[in-house]
């Protein structure tokens, strides 16, 4: 079962429209206290990239639809400061104590910013998984595309790319998988792949066949092309 952000290749969604470098980064000035807010909550260690993720995903279908980006942004974080016990409903509303938060000590201060953004999130971990596939080599996707481990779950998967013929370009190492992170499985960290797929493989009518589109999976989501 997919969800409502996984668009990639649905018709009736109109042209994407790519934003001119000289775009204005954050047209309103909320947009970047949203970004600023979604990081330093993210800095208190109480959640992973991969449940910030899913926690978007998990909006209700109507609000991501007219919920524009970083709308999105701060409806899923107020979801995760409740569920992760940061806050409480009440504390959103206002209503709750000014007693000392337990988690103050490891709030993210304007000297730290800089290097908390150049040390970045790396996910490549060591694993003992063998490297199954070698670049050149022909793989497909599984299908449907779907959390193996969780029910209705995160995947990087794309629904598009479900069933579809590839071939690998190169591996990138081991990395922590989303599908595992992303519920409190554990980082499962096996082979991640750059895959080549053309479009052909991906749409019935591509305006250009000779394109193609480049995925980054992990080893699970793929099987030998026989």
């Amino acid at each position: 079962m997919t969800r409502v952000h996984d668009m990639g290749g649905r018709f009736g969604d109109g042209p994407v429209i790519p934003e001119s470098q000289d775009a204005v980064i954050f047209p309103e000035e909320w947009h970047g206290r949203a970004l600023a807010l979604t990081l330093a909550a993210g800095f208190l260690g109480q959640w992973n990239i991969d449940i910030s993720r899913h926690a978007r995903e998990r909006l209700s279908p109507k609000d991501y639809a007219r919920f524009s980006y970083y709308e999105k942004w701060v409806s899923a974080l107020a979801d995760l400061l409740v569920e992760q016990g940061v806050l409480t409903l009440e504390d959103l509303l206002g209503q709750g104590t000014d007693a000392s938060h337990p988690l103050a000590s490891r709030a993210l201060t304007v000297g730290a910013v800089e290097g908390v953004l150049s040390k970045g999130g790396p996910a490549d971990r060591p694993s003992n998984i063998a490297v199954q596939f070698d670049p050149g080599q022909k793989v497909r996707t599984v299908r449907p595309a779907a959390n193996r481990l969780k029910n209705g779950g995160h995947t990087r998967l794309p629904s598009y790319a479900s069933g579809a013929c590839g071939r690998i370009l190169r591996l990138h190492g081991t990395h922590v998988l989303p599908d595992s992170n992303a519920h409190g499985l554990g980082e499962a960290p096996e082979p991640l792949y750059a895959v080549a797929f053309p479009a052909s493989e991906l749409w019935a009518d591509p305006e250009n066949r000779n394109d193609e589109v480049i995925l980054d999976l992990w080893q699970s989501y793929l099987v030998p092309d026989e």
